[in-house]
């Protein structure tokens, strides 16, 4: 779990819904839209996003990342 802080890294549709303030639902399907690309990515089964990346995207600033 270290590790995964120090890369700041957000693991799961439900964590990265509650980062953004959004639900599972909500944030499955922007994901499975396309509007969370190439922020959030999927490993395996599992998707993951940088809260660094995600903080910039929303902020305009999606090349920042």
């Amino acid at each position: 779990m270290t590790e995964a802080r120090e890369l700041d890294l957000i693991w799961g549709v439900g964590a990265i819904g509650r980062e953004i303030g959004r639900t599972y639902q909500q944030t499955y399907h922007m994901i499975q839209a396309g509007h969370l690309s190439p922020v959030v990515r999927q490993v395996g089964q599992r998707y993951v996003a940088s809260r660094k990346a995600l903080v910039a995207f929303f902020h305009g600033q999606e090349n920042a990342a």
